[in-house]
């Protein structure tokens, strides 16, 4: 599928740049629906922010649904310290430690952006006893902001408030040896995967065998992202990032299958469909159990919505960090939901 991953390519790193924490997801919505129109494809946009592209298929019996999600996690401003300093609150489930050190910036109601730092209260090793040892979370980081402030009242002035969102750099690259490393591939490495596969559905006519709706999330990463799912809607897989470590099978260069999360088991029946169809076409696979993990099926089910659902996806490493997979998992997933959608 290189042309598939050609385009891929060519959406990456506008959409991985366009910040998109939960909650601040109408920019990056935009850069959706400019690409989607440019491919001739007509698209709703619901109350809450999701993003739909509905395309018939073959037969008339059956409405699936598909989607990634394109909320990241983030952090917003909690309050101001007396020196000039941000307080933080996160956005989702960032790894805290991590982001020590990595550069930020800050975005006010009025539209303005300030540029940072996010960094330990005990960022010096020549000042402070415990630089080396003391505990990254939430109450032990803050923001230095790039302006000449050392008082709260100084960056009032610049209009920064409590609620400020603070957009973390995702360094996103893609390196020649086909790896792609950044923060937040959960879940806009699926975003951009379902962007190709439009793609290659329009420009290769290629039918789709039952009506689908291809949804484009915004608030996976704080539990609620498709609970409105259309009631219509009978088969789900949703596609979002394989966990790669410990015991689990999945890798950087396969497409994984989930059996269970931390919410319970997926559909059987569907989900062995999607083991034969991988098997059938023979594309590197993976089945595995995530036991810290949720997704946007458990949030339509907990909604009372009924349908079957799965969840397949590329495997990424070190997830809620600086993340990374291969083009081979991107790859291995298009050709798992494509060969879904048209058999």
């Amino acid at each position: 599928m290189q042309r598939s991953l050609n385009y891929f390519r060519s959406l990456a790193a506008e959409l991985f740049t366009t910040h998109s924490p939960s909650g601040f997801t109408e920019e990056v919505i935009a850069v959706l629906g400019k690409h989607l129109t440019s491919l001739g494809y007509p698209y709703t946009v619901t109350r809450k922010g999701n993003l739909v592209v509905t395309v018939e298929g073959t037969d008339a019996s059956q409405t699936r649904a598909t989607s990634a999600h394109v909320d990241t996690l983030g952090l917003m401003v909690r309050s101001i310290h007396s020196d000039g300093t941000l307080a933080l609150t996160n956005v989702g489930g960032p790894i805290i430690a991590t982001l020590d050190g990595e550069y930020c910036s800050v975005r006010t109601r009025n539209g303005k952006t300030y540029t940072g730092t996010i960094l330990s209260n005990a960022p010096a090793a020549h000042v402070y006893p415990d630089a080396t040892t003391k505990k990254r979370d939430i109450d032990s980081i803050l923001v230095r902001l790039d302006e000449k402030v050392v008082k709260k009242e100084q960056v009032q002035a610049l209009g920064i408030d409590h609620g400020d969102y603070v957009f973390i750099d995702p360094k996103f690259t893609l390196t020649p040896s086909g790896f792609l490393k950044s923060r937040f591939i959960d879940d806009k490495g699926s975003a951009c995967l379902l962007m190709a596969v439009l793609e290659e559905i329009q420009t290769q006519k290629i039918p789709l065998k039952h009506r689908t709706q291809f949804i484009f999330v915004v608030h996976e990463e704080v539990g609620h992202g498709a609970s409105t799912l259309d009631p219509q809607v009978s088969e789900f897989v949703t596609v979002d990032m394989g966990c790669v470590g410990l015991d689990l099978a999945g890798n950087e260069y396969a497409v994984s299958i989930a059996a269970k999360d931390s919410g319970g088991p997926y559909d059987y029946e569907l989900t062995s469909r999607l083991i034969a169809l991988a098997q059938q076409e023979k594309i590197p696979y993976a089945v595995d159990i995530f036991p810290f993990y949720g997704s946007d099926i458990g949030a339509a089910w907990r909604a009372g919505r009924d349908f079957k659902g799965a969840l397949i996806g590329p495997g990424v490493h070190a997830s809620h960090g600086m993340e990374r997979t291969h083009l081979e998992a991107i790859d291995a997933t298009m050709s798992l939901l494509l060969a879904y959608l048209t058999k």
